[in-house]
């Protein structure tokens, strides 16, 4: 590439002084042989002025007269009528340039000069005209390699930039170049890295938050299976198989959601819905589990509420609230229901320590943890509640109080 621009610019320099170095060439050298002819004759005209004034006047046509007349580096040859032709100079031995007048006595006056003076000056012309040309080569050679570098660095810098993206680090760069074109090529790429860092941040945060929301499901029908097989009751095998069936199929929605939400969480399928259903379905698969842990979980508030949302995320942000208050809570947990203004709300609570005093709200965010945990639960949670319109908020730390709005449904 850099190679190419300095051929090219040097090849363009090169054509246009061949054509105007031969073209001025040219004119100057027919310029400088009609200089030499117009002053031959001048020489010529003035020398036979004085020539036709001395015989007008009577006085003697000679060498030392006409000295003062005659060019002194040429050879001026004078023939008169009738006496000997008067010479001044030396006359040239090589190829001579000459002009030839005659006056009105007849006398003829010949003024010759080396054509070797006027190559001279042609040949001084000529190596001006060279050094002039090798000037130039030069500077657009320097030319040429400081714009070649100034195109080929930037190219090089691309290719680099390519290279990362290609190999997944996609950092965008931020560099500029003065030039319109690689600058354009320069926010492309930028804007590629930056939309690939979104993908790659959004696919890890997929696997992170799948690998959370689905331990809990996960949890629990494990609980369900080993409740199965724990009891030789056939009804009782049917009822757990029932509910473990209801579990598999909350966790087929529990992966949609993630799915959806991965790509746009603001595409919801928020739909009215009968909390009641989904507050006593958490209660009664929990209830295993804390029965295990010599705990219990119950339920209490308003009933027949219904809200707007997506059952299985309303009930993956209830489970995540009720997992939490098991793994880091104490005594009874409950959930009551609740309405305030057009929302209706689901709190939960137990008699655990609560939230720490200096994590507060940031409780929420991602990493965040006060019991060595991953920081992601409630994270979730909060977004799967705020994509069906909802929020989820910490009431109280200590006892922690939890709580859930929703839309309610309007009558």
């Amino acid at each position: 590439m850099r190679r190419r621009l300095i051929n090219s610019t040097l090849a363009v320099v090169l054509v246009v002084i061949a054509v105007f170095g031969v073209s001025l060439f040219i004119v100057e050298t027919r310029t400088i042989e009609s200089s030499a002819r117009d002053r031959l004759e001048s020489e010529v005209a003035r020398v036979l002025a004085d020539v036709e004034s001395r015989i007008a006047a009577g006085e003697p046509v000679t060498a030392a007269e006409l000295r003062a007349s005659a060019p002194a580096d040429r050879f001026v040859l004078v023939d008169l009528p009738g006496q000997r032709p008067v010479t001044l100079g030396d006359r040239p031995e090589d190829d001579v340039m000459s002009a030839e007048q005659t006056g009105v006595h007849g006398e003829t006056v010949t003024v010759e000069q080396s054509r070797s003076e006027v190559s001279d000056e042609i040949t001084r012309m000529l190596m001006i005209i060279l050094v002039v040309s090798l000037l130039a080569v030069a500077a657009a050679a320097l030319l040429a390699v400081r714009q070649a570098h100034r195109v080929s660095l930037p190219l090089t810098d691309l290719a680099e930039t390519a290279e990362r993206l290609g190999s997944g680090d996609p950092r965008p760069r931020h560099r500029r170049y003065g030039v319109p074109e690689l600058d354009r090529v320069a926010d492309v790429l930028d804007s590629s890295a930056e939309r690939i860092a979104r993908m790659l941040t959004a696919e890890r945060r997929l696997a992170a938050d799948a690998s959370h929301q689905l331990r809990t499901p996960l949890t629990a029908l494990s609980m369900r299976l080993e409740e199965i097989i724990a009891t030789e009751d056939r009804g009782t095998v049917k009822e757990e198989a029932a509910i473990a069936l209801a579990q598999v199929e909350r966790l087929t929605d529990v992966v949609q959601r993630l799915l959806t939400n991965s790509r746009d969480p603001r595409l919801g399928s928020a739909v009215g819905f009968d909390l009641d259903e989904i507050v006593v379905q958490q209660v009664e698969e929990w209830r295993p589990a804390y029965r295990s842990a010599e705990r219990v979980i119950v339920h209490s508030g308003k009933q027949g509420l219904r809200a707007v949302g997506t059952p299985g995320a309303v009930s993956q942000v209830l489970a995540c609230l009720v997992e939490n208050s098991l793994m880091h809570g104490a005594g009874t947990v409950a959930l009551r229901t609740r309405t305030t203004g057009n929302q209706v709300v689901v709190e939960v609570t137990d008699n655990g320590p609560g939230v720490p005093s200096e994590l507060g709200a940031r409780v929420f965010e991602r990493t965040v943890s006060g019991h060595n945990s991953t920081g992601l639960g409630l994270a979730v949670a909060r977004d799967l509640a705020e994509a069906d319109g909802g929020r989820l908020e910490l009431l109280q730390q200590r006892p922690p109080v939890f709580a859930l709005f929703l839309s309610r449904e309007a009558d």
